[in-house]
């Protein structure tokens, strides 16, 4: 386990690492952030964003919470949504779940969990609404596979309900919506290949918040 005090000693080695390859790495890093990704995934510790994806600082835009949701109340995730759309301009939202998710295993799980009910609960729909095929999936882990990639495929939608997302791609044509899974267990990242504009188009009738 590492200690408290090497974690400092770790960011003098790192300092000096991005220093050697480049003298004026942390000049530029100073300078304004213009990423083209919003990555809002799971705060599971085992899963980093930048170093999955392969990018450096600077290049995404990271919101993590339990279980990647997207709630309508939770004011956090929304400001990020609406920071990195209008103001950051990404061109890319990203939603990513991760099989082995504990916040998943957690809502499927019939038992008061305190604090973390109302959180839980919206996993806990998601069930209730796919609960057809979900109890259909006889193989425990695979249905909290499926489950995961159902959650990601939700939260995608609640994305797409916002009204920063709706205008931003009436206007310039982006960002688009992905649905992605981290599989733990080889590294690998799953694209769900979501129909961003199909959903777009599905819910617009209920959900268009692009007239005035």
């Amino acid at each position: 386990m590492t200690s408290y005090t090497q974690i400092f000693e770790n960011n003098k080695r790192w300092i000096e690492q991005k220093k050697g390859t480049n003298a004026d790495f942390f000049e530029h890093l100073a300078k304004d952030q213009n990423p083209d990704y919003l990555y809002i995934g799971c705060s599971d510790s085992r899963v980093s964003a930048e170093e999955m994806m392969g990018l450096g600082p600077g290049e995404v835009f990271v919101h993590r919470n339990i279980a990647n949701l997207v709630t309508t109340i939770d004011l956090n995730v929304q400001s990020v949504i609406n920071y990195a759309i209008r103001q950051l301009k990404v061109k890319h939202v990203i939603v990513c779940g991760h099989y082995n998710c504990g916040g998943v295993k957690a809502a499927m799980i019939p038992r008061d969990m305190g604090l973390l009910n109302p959180w839980l609960r919206n996993i806990r729909d998601i069930y209730r609404f796919h609960q057809e095929e979900l109890d259909a999936i006889s193989d425990e882990s695979a249905r909290y596979d499926r489950l995961v990639e159902l959650n990601v495929q939700e939260q995608c939608i609640n994305v797409i309900k916002t009204a920063a997302l709706q205008l931003s791609f009436q206007e310039h044509g982006y960002p688009i919506v992905h649905g992605w899974v981290f599989d733990i267990r080889t590294g690998r990242i799953i694209d769900l290949n979501i129909d961003f504009e199909g959903i777009l188009e599905k819910i617009r009738h209920i959900y268009d918040l692009t007239k005035k």
